[in-house]
């Protein structure tokens, strides 16, 4: 039965991409065919004469299997704003159901699926009320909080496991990533947290403007993720 994970973070550009993409890397050391999956994005620019949004085509790299840019996001807006103002703007509303196929299809071909989220927990997308844990509910995926490491980040990481556990979901692990250089204030932050979260931390990433997916691959508890699921 395939394996499968939901990324989700504390807030925006707290490390979701480089999470996702390192867990790819570092779960295809334990599974033959591991694939990351982003069901909506917002932001859009051209790569290589590709135009499409900079996390996708960051999981499209790691990826086992060779996909088309499609079943890795099958549903992508233009503008690097909120979905749901994204998809008025572009009079595109958002397809939940498109999304949940897509990952049916890959998870059809995965032994593992990495499912990272847009923003943070609670994201519209769409003005009628149906927000992104609302979609992750549904498909009742397990979920990996990245806590971005500054000031704030106790209340932004409490605040987001309990508003996952109410959703009906579950927080299996989190992931500590340091958005500044470790002082003895953010490493007494991550301590508080290892207490309060009902979940292990199953890797701390460094602070480092060079970070990529190989490098973050090496600081992974695959094990202890694994046992979770």
């Amino acid at each position: 039965m395939t394996k499968s994970v939901f990324i989700t973070g504390t807030d925006t550009e707290v490390g979701k991409t480089v999470v996702s993409c390192g867990l790819v890397k570092a779960l295809q050391n334990k599974f033959s065919i591991v694939n990351g999956f982003k069901p909506i994005a917002a932001g859009t620019e051209m790569f290589d004469s590709v135009e499409g949004n900079e996390d996708a085509l960051a999981l499209i790299k790691v990826n086992s299997s060779e996909l088309d840019y499609a079943e890795v996001n099958p549903v992508v807006l233009k503008h690097a704003i909120a979905p749901h103002i994204a998809a008025k703007l572009e009079k595109k509303p958002v397809d939940s159901v498109l999304m949940a196929s897509g990952l049916q299809r890959l998870v059809g071909k995965s032994d593992f699926v990495v499912v990272e989220g847009a923003g943070g927990w609670h994201v519209p997308l769409n003005e009628q009320g149906l927000m992104m844990s609302d979609w992750v509910a549904e498909q009742g995926l397990p979920v990996v909080l990245v806590v971005g490491v500054k000031l704030g980040c106790l209340n932004h990481a409490l605040l987001s496991a309990e508003a996952i556990k109410a959703s009906g979901c579950n927080v299996v692990a989190w992931v500590a990533n340091n958005l500044s250089e470790p002082s003895d204030i953010s490493k007494l932050n991550i301590s508080y947290l290892q207490d309060a979260i009902d979940a292990p931390c199953i890797a701390e990433l460094p602070y480092n403007t060079s970070l990529n997916a190989n490098l973050a691959a090496e600081c992974f508890d695959i094990d202890t993720l694994v046992s979770q699921i």
